[in-house]
């Protein structure tokens, strides 16, 4: 999935407009026991006595953490919450609350199976619809793979009034499809896109995001099956749902299609809630996003509604290489970390109002 960020700006507004509205990728903890979780905050992530202190005091808390490459940005977060784990689920899965963020033009739940009908208001604007007439394999404006690109350009009358329908039609018809394969093979379903110079296996890049979080097989082994080999992986605890979502930032509209994946969990020294949100198409901007939630709950107050909420957001993002590009991946990062610790403080505020 190319990132199409061709400019500073648009790659800090999307950047920050990811970090900021979805919920993100995060690192479980080793235990629910204060004790246990702090030295993890401290010895996994490397947080420093004062961010420890801020957490203790019910204080959001972000760091940037290391990548393995300039196109990775990782962020990590945690705030402690007097609330119950539940709250923070309903609050993630109400979509009449993102609806009226500025950013969000339009958002929908797949139904299942997935229909047609579902994609009302999943529309490319008028700029993307002059992009496809002019999308070749290697050099397009779209994010898409070389048999989407030629399938549109074959089966479009490109001089037809009702063009624009046209177009979105064969786009709806493509997503649907998409997602039933994807239903039905897992990953491999995501296919290489290649709208620019280098090839982008989708498949193979996920799971090296995925790979980034070393403890995530270790303590939620099922967790991190499900995520690799969907659907071949059941579980009793673990259910799922598709979205998409129309998103303004950067330069563009950009189109999306999540899967929401949440774990319950079932044992005491689990997480109450795993959540990950795992990005299956971007007609822009991100090449891949994978965001992992946890809510722990506090075992030092059993009979309290309390939990530490902890994230690490993921993405890959082209154009932050060579010069100029480490210039705007230095801003880019600090700002997605400012934005994430705003975030989670607004988050906490909300739950706790609501107690």
């Amino acid at each position: 999935m190319h990132m199409l960020c061709k400019r500073p700006t648009a790659l800090l507004a999307c950047a920050t407009f990811h970090l900021s509205l979805w919920i993100g990728l995060s690192v479980p903890a080793v235990s629910q026991t204060s004790a246990e979780l702090h030295d993890y905050f401290e010895n996994s992530i490397g947080l420093s006595a004062q961010q420890l202190d801020d957490i203790r005091a019910g204080k959001a808390v972000a760091k940037i953490m290391k990548s393995r490459t300039p196109d990775e940005i990782f962020v990590f977060g945690a705030v402690y919450i007097e609330a119950a784990p539940e709250s923070y689920l309903q609050f993630a899965n109400d979509f009449d609350r993102l609806r009226q963020l500025p950013g969000f033009l339009a958002i929908a739940k797949f139904s299942n199976p997935p229909q047609l009908g579902d994609l009302a208001g999943f529309d490319f604007d008028n700029s993307d619809l002059q992009s496809l007439k002019e999308c070749v394999p290697r050099h397009c404006e779209i994010q898409m793979p070389s048999e989407g690109i030629e399938d549109v350009h074959k089966s479009i009358d490109w001089d037809a009034p009702d063009l624009a329908h046209q177009l979105n039609q064969k786009i709806h018809q493509r997503v649907i499809e998409g997602l039933q394969a994807y239903r039905r093979d897992g990953n491999s379903a995501l296919g290489v896109y290649l709208d620019k110079a280098n090839p982008t296996d989708v498949s193979k890049q996920f799971a090296y995001m995925l790979s980034y979080v070393e403890v995530l097989p270790k303590y939620l082994p099922d967790f991190h099956r499900y995520l690799l080999d969907y659907p071949k992986v059941k579980s009793a605890n673990i259910e799922d749902m598709f979205y998409w979502a129309k998103v303004k930032f950067g330069l563009k509209p950009t189109l999306r299609v999540i899967q929401v994946v949440t774990r319950h969990g079932q044992a005491s020294g689990e997480p109450a809630y795993a959540i990950a949100e795992k990005q299956l198409y971007s007609s822009h901007y991100f090449q891949t996003a994978l965001d992992l939630t946890f809510c722990i709950r506090d075992s030092d107050r059993p009979k309290q509604a309390a939990f530490y909420l902890v994230k690490v957001m993921g993405s890959e993002q082209a154009g932050l290489t060579g010069v100029k590009g480490s210039v705007v991946r230095k801003v880019a990062v600090d700002r997605t970390a400012s934005s994430l610790q705003k975030s989670l403080a607004a988050i906490k505020n909300i739950l706790e109002e609501k107690e």
